[in-house]
């Protein structure tokens, strides 16, 4: 296997400026790196990041803690941590806290203290105090997507001023038995993000003088039909519109619509959170949020906490964008 001398004498460069140009740690001349790279190139070198940890001190890891990696928003969250990363020429080491009990204990008392991460970036995920004080503990960079995690630097949308923008929307267009169909944490889990999400409703509805009900469902399309039967069963008591936690839920509403002979928007006007990507297919009136470029700002935060020679001073919190999109599944209540 070639190693980084054969690189070197190849090249016509010390040891030391091989790996530089190689590891992109300290000044190489553009000339000089090009000049190394073909010759790793034409032997078929490849770094091992084992040799390179006992050097750096770094594992070029980053664990990414994620409840869930089979719903959309948390993919597209994945998806652009992991572009990220491997621009930064970075790993992924990813922890799934799906499950609870003993199997989320051992990440946190064992797989985390174990694994080599150099920082850990936690997506939406609702952590009790002895979790965040291990990742705290851990003494690395911790940077939350969605959520608050005491000690990290997080990057959220404002939930609750997602929630007040989505139900304001149905209000200006005449609504006013307006029904929420939240996230199962909605009611236990204030600070939580559905349950941020209901705060924003609860508080349009106030504003406007009129009110609501919630009924919490499972965060996805089974789950938004199920509540969704629930809240248009009864036609002496069924809204004339309804906000969804997320555009899951509001696409299982759509079913539950249609099941029960109603017409969107005619009879139901419907709206979700996120900008899923079927949403438009739909038809759906969202608040649409950017989960690829959430995920791609927190690895850029990441590395910014990383560089020692960085001396950017970082917000704790940033609010990322989100934009209303309005299509065919919202309209004034008909007369």
């Amino acid at each position: 296997m070639p190693a980084i001398a054969d690189v070197a004498r190849l090249a016509g460069v010390s040891k030391a400026t091989a790996s530089r140009a190689l590891s992109g740690r300290g000044y190489v001349s553009d000339a000089t790196r090009i000049r190394v790279t073909a010759a790793a190139a034409k032997i078929g070198y490849i770094a091992s990041p084992n040799a390179a940890s006992l050097v750096t001190g770094r594992t070029q890891s980053i664990g990414v803690i994620i409840p869930f990696v089979n719903r959309w928003f948390f993919g597209e969250v994945l998806e652009g941590v992991e572009r990220a990363l491997l621009d930064a020429k970075y790993d992924l080491t990813l922890y799934n806290l799906t499950f609870g009990g003993a199997e989320r204990d051992r990440i946190f008392e064992f797989f985390l203290a174990r694994k080599r991460v150099d920082a850990i970036i936690a997506v939406s995920v609702e952590l009790t105090k002895p979790e965040s004080d291990r990742l705290i503990e851990q003494g690395k960079p911790v940077v939350a997507i969605g959520g608050w995690i005491p000690g990290s630097t997080t990057l959220t949308i404002d939930e609750v001023a997602a929630g007040r923008l989505a139900t304001e929307h149905l209000i200006h267009l005449g609504h006013r038995t307006i029904a929420h169909i939240g996230g199962e944490d909605a009611a236990t889990e204030p600070l939580s993000v559905h349950g941020q999400r209901w705060r924003g409703y609860r508080s349009a509805l106030e504003h406007a003088g009129i009110d609501g009900s919630t009924t919490l469902a499972a965060m996805s399309m089974p789950g938004g039909y199920t509540a969704a039967l629930q809240v248009l069963g009864d036609p002496r008591q069924r809204p004339t519109a309804i906000f969804a936690a997320c555009d899951e839920i509001a696409f299982g509403v759509f079913l539950a619509a249609e099941r029960l002979g109603l017409e969107i928007p005619r009879d139901l006007s419907v709206i979700g959170i996120d900008g899923h990507e079927y949403s438009e297919m739909y038809g759906l009136t969202t608040v649409e949020q950017f989960p690829g470029d959430q995920g791609r700002a927190a690895v850029a935060t990441t590395m910014t906490l990383l560089d020692p020679h960085d001396d950017t001073v970082l917000p704790a919190h940033t609010t990322m964008p989100v934009r209303l999109v309005v299509r065919s599944s919202t309209a004034a209540p008909a007369r």
